[in-house]
């Protein structure tokens, strides 16, 4: 059994996630329906998304979303409401890899492919969610971006520079939106264990869990979906009623640089 919903964080909430298919994506659809929310599944993948709809049974809908197409973020909207009410609370968690290649050689094709769904996705899903929000008497919108958007990263630029735009139409957003009482914050994972990270780059035999090795990492292991699900739970609610326009990085330490190995440490306490 459930318990009581009024206990829950969400309780109270009607929340749209895109890319909800996803590893990462149905983690937070689970994480969320798990603390009372009424979730909108969103994404490309019908009959996944019907299949987790239907594993998650009351309080939990799919709507069909190509989060480049602003046809369907109208649709998407409407459902949401017309199932449940306002919504409270988006994220923004669908996202494209593009195959690894030298600027020089990247397809214009695979750049605008890159923007499209990383970029024009969210600023799409904040246009069209705004007013919902709104209705609802304000809420949360969070932005699922990558540690890529803080760093260079060669061979993926269009992924890389689509990922760095999102933070600046965070920050933009959350100035925006702030006196409606909508806040807008962004979550940078690292390497999470997904399919996204363990299957190759479509279009490639590249697999990023395998490019990028959590053995140089402070916490020297892939992150799962359920502590990025973590932060976007903190992120959203009241507890984090005065976080806007802030970045939250779940990395490991990733960005930070190789740690030194453990009997390192060891050895210079030792001395």
């Amino acid at each position: 059994m459930e318990g009581n919903a009024m206990d829950k964080r969400f309780s109270e909430d009607v929340v749209l996630i895109t890319g909800a298919t996803g590893g990462m994506g149905s983690s937070h659809a689970r994480g969320y329906h798990a603390e009372g929310a009424r979730v909108v599944i969103a994404g490309r993948r019908d009959d996944a998304g019907r299949a987790l709809a239907d594993e998650l049974g009351e309080r939990a809908t799919f709507v069909h979303l190509d989060v480049a197409d602003p046809d369907d973020w109208t649709r998407a909207v409407a459902t949401a409401e017309e199932a449940f009410g306002p919504v409270s609370v988006l994220v923004n968690n669908a996202g494209l890899q593009t195959p690894p290649a030298p600027i020089e050689h990247t397809d214009p094709q695979v750049w605008a492919r890159a923007f499209a769904v990383n970029t024009t996705g969210p600023f799409l899903g904040i246009r069209a969610v705004s007013p919902s929000l709104r209705r609802a008497g304000g809420g949360s919108i969070v932005n699922v971006v990558s540690t890529m958007a803080n760093v260079g990263t060669a061979l993926f630029a269009p992924y890389t520079a689509a990922k760095w735009a999102v933070r600046g139409l965070t920050r933009t957003a959350a100035l925006e939106l702030g006196r409606d009482g909508i806040r807008v914050n962004s979550v940078h994972p690292g390497v999470v264990s997904t399919p996204f990270v363990h299957d190759p780059v479509p279009g490639s035999d590249v697999v990023i869990a395998q490019v990028y090795s959590p053995d140089a990492f402070a916490v020297p292991r892939l992150a799962q979906p359920r502590e990025v699900t973590d932060m976007l739970l903190w992120l959203t609610s009241s507890q984090a009623g005065f976080v806007t326009g802030a970045e939250f990085v779940v990395d490991g330490g990733l960005l930070l640089g190789p740690a030194l190995p453990a009997e390192t440490t060891a050895q210079a306490v030792d001395a």
